[in-house]
């Protein structure tokens, strides 16, 4: 099968323009257009429907276009073995990640990174609700949840503690817990799907985090938004303590029950589709935010002192 053809899938699935797709892969519109046909005769189905607004992907097109980026990855693999291929990654690369991790910690290393690889175009989706990596046709997921899926594979980039904190003027006028069934009295704020989590004390001790149990629950289907409204004091919150650990370490929140935490010991995951070849841009980003984040330590290890 031509990978070039392949190539040209893969961009107009990612551009939904395959006149575009064939200007970047050096062709003429009516060429790529005669290839994308012949692609299609040669799988005997219809990938891409066109119409003279724009182009979707069709259903078998969906089916097709992991099995496409795994062909052109299995030959720059093969290429490359024998010091041969591209010396440059390019092509573009969908990358989905929590909004607030982000905003704090990807968001700054961009432009060195793009300075790196200036021939890889990024196309970042950011949002703390979680989705289908293959349906969404993404290449590179930040999770911060154990796989259940298994046509994905992960890769650990770091830990990812949770613990309790409110800002000192809510504490103030609603009191201090002083032991974990003391939060049914208090405010809680979470997300709308969070079930009661174990928590789990330096001594061992259990007790569950349970919102929906609260004297009042305030849900907040965002990371930043949960940690801003926990700022202004308007309840307790369970955060990792790599977006809030400024705000502890300055005092304008404190930690809650500080001898308690999360009970599964959560981590970030960088996860992706399951291939026997990882390709050139999925490797080299999943890299750079090991070097930058995973090694660096950026999640510092959070303080067990008294409120």
């Amino acid at each position: 099968m031509d990978t070039q053809s392949l190539r040209l899938f893969v961009l107009a699935c990612e551009t939904l323009n395959i006149s575009a797709a064939g200007r970047t892969l050096g062709m003429a519109p009516a060429v790529a257009s005669t290839r994308i046909a012949k692609l299609e005769r040669l799988v005997g189905a219809d990938l891409l429907h066109r119409s003279t607004r724009k182009v979707s992907l069709s259903l078998e097109g969906q089916d097709f276009l992991p099995y496409a980026r795994e062909m052109i990855a299995q030959e720059e693999a093969a290429l490359a073995a024998l010091g041969k291929g591209r010396t440059k990654v390019s092509g573009t690369l969908r990358f989905a990640a929590p909004s607030t991790f982000a905003q704090l910690y990807i968001a700054p290393l961009l432009p060195m990174f793009m300075d790196k690889y200036p021939d890889l175009r990024l196309d970042l989706h950011l949002s703390d609700t979680q989705f289908d990596l293959i349906e969404g046709s993404y290449d590179l997921a930040l999770r911060n949840s154990v796989l259940a899926d298994s046509s994905l594979t992960a890769r650990k980039l770091a830990d990812d503690r949770r613990i309790l904190c409110a800002s000192p003027a809510y504490l103030e006028r609603f009191g201090i817990p002083i032991d974990p069934e003391d939060l049914a009295k208090h405010r809680l704020i979470a997300f709308r799907d969070l079930e009661p989590r174990t928590l789990i004390s330096t001594a061992g001790t259990q007790a569950l985090f349970a919102p929906k149990r609260a004297a009042q629950y305030l849900i907040l289907n965002d990371g930043l938004t949960q940690k801003l409204t926990t700022l202004d004091g308007a309840g307790i919150s369970i955060n990792s303590f790599w977006a809030v650990q400024n705000e502890i370490e300055s005092g304008t929140l404190s930690l809650v029950l500080p001898d308690y935490e999360l009970a599964n010991k959560p981590a970030l995951w960088l996860i992706y589709p399951k291939s026997n070849v990882v390709s050139a841009k999925v490797r080299v980003f999943m890299d750079f935010l090991i070097d930058h984040l995973g090694r660096a330590n950026v999640v510092r290890k959070a303080p067990r002192s008294e409120i």
